[in-house]
């Protein structure tokens, strides 16, 4: 065997190992790399809800709903009326809570702070929540996006 029939069979050797090196080094590290990083999730795109009956809440409180994959909080001020807002925190997307003592609207994660009209009043929170239209219906509250 000549001198360039051996470089020649030793450099085929080295392409199939190379190359099986990085098939295996693939098979290995895509799944890892796949695992680490999630799927993307799509939002549920909702436009309106059922929230709850009239009766369900009483006169100065709230509760808070699903609204797709976000919460929703729905809230009956002292003089009956009905106010919906996204229940996301605009700060940190924490989930904001009605506080009946305070009469606002209150993130427990940096003590946001949000009127009965959904601007914020106190705390880091940058903007005011969204707000939901509200629609009664006979005894049902139904939640809608404002288009």
């Amino acid at each position: 065997m000549n001198e360039k029939e051996r470089e020649s069979k030793r450099l085929f050797l080295k392409s199939i190992l190379y190359g099986s090196l990085t098939a295996l080094s693939a098979a290995i590290l895509y799944p890892i790399f796949k695992f680490l990083k999630p799927p993307q999730q799509t939002e549920v795109e909702v436009s309106s809800i059922k929230a709850a009956n009239v009766n369900d809440l009483e006169k100065d409180s709230g509760i808070i709903v699903r609204f797709g994959n976000k919460p929703a909080i729905l809230i009956r001020n002292a003089n009956g009326d009905f106010k919906a807002f996204s229940a996301t925190c605009t700060h940190l997307d924490c989930t904001v809570q009605y506080r009946k003592d305070k009469g606002i609207i209150w993130c427990a994660c940096h003590n946001g702070q949000y009127d009965l009209n959904g601007r914020n009043i106190g705390g880091p929170p940058p903007r005011p929540l969204e707000e939901f239209r509200v629609v009664i219906k006979g005894e049902e509250i139904f939640i809608s996006k404002n288009v």
